[in-house]
């Protein structure tokens, strides 16, 4: 689907406060190859959410002395599996066949600079929480007014939710870790961030970087 085969827009745009936060902006290239590939795009998107759900219950299992933490992440967990539930329900209206979708290497290659000691990992965990749920809200932000209209209309409406757990994932990291550990912790990981989505990528997903076959600026 081409940027301008859309006659009635859904007019979103990123949040000033993901973009801000964010290390890089996701390369036009990938924006336009996710138009070009619905599916995938839709069945990629089903296994984040399933795994975002499944990574807020293995946090609350892993830190069940944190009442904030356990409260927040059960409450992730569900709205996340509902998102994943609407996207089903999407795929099937589409007639979009559920089938296996190999990993990207966006979250895999942030949490392998998790640092081992505690309660620094707890620290480091969530705050790749906030950048993926960041990076996120900006992808739907930018997809939102070139899709078929009820995907547009649904990925417009994640925003809020995908803005709301950045910043919870956020909150949630300075109980944990004065502003000088968070700083230093996000420029680190934000730097591996920047690096995952801006190379170019061999597979498209949800969260890849820039098609292999198109050069990066």
């Amino acid at each position: 689907m081409s940027l301008s085969a859309r006659s009635d827009p859904v007019a979103v745009s990123v949040p000033p406060a993901i973009a801000a936060f964010l290390p890089v902006a996701t390369p036009e290239a990938w924006v336009a190859q996710a138009l070009e590939a619905l599916p995938v795009l839709l069945l990629d998107h089903a296994a984040c959410e399933q795994k975002a759900a499944a990574t807020a219950l293995a946090t609350l299992h892993r830190y069940p002395q944190h009442d904030w933490l356990v409260d927040r992440m059960s409450r992730l967990a569900r709205e996340e599996l509902r998102h994943f539930e609407q996207v089903r329900a999407l795929m099937r209206r589409r007639g979009v066949t559920w089938r296996s979708l190999s990993a990207s290497r966006y979250a895999g290659g942030l949490r392998a600079g998790l640092r081992s000691d505690e309660p620094g990992r707890l620290v480091d965990t969530l705050l790749v929480g906030a950048l993926i749920e960041a990076r996120s809200c900006e992808r739907f932000a930018l997809l939102a007014p070139h899709l078929p209209e009820e995907i547009g209309r649904f990925y417009a409406g994640l925003l809020a939710s995908e803005s709301r757990h950045f910043e919870n994932y956020l909150a949630m990291a300075r109980r944990v870790a004065d502003a000088a550990e968070i700083e230093g912790r996000l420029a680190a990981l934000a730097a591996t961030e920047a690096e995952l989505v801006t190379r170019p990528d061999p597979q498209f997903r949800f969260h890849s970087g820039p098609p292999a076959d198109v050069a990066a600026p």
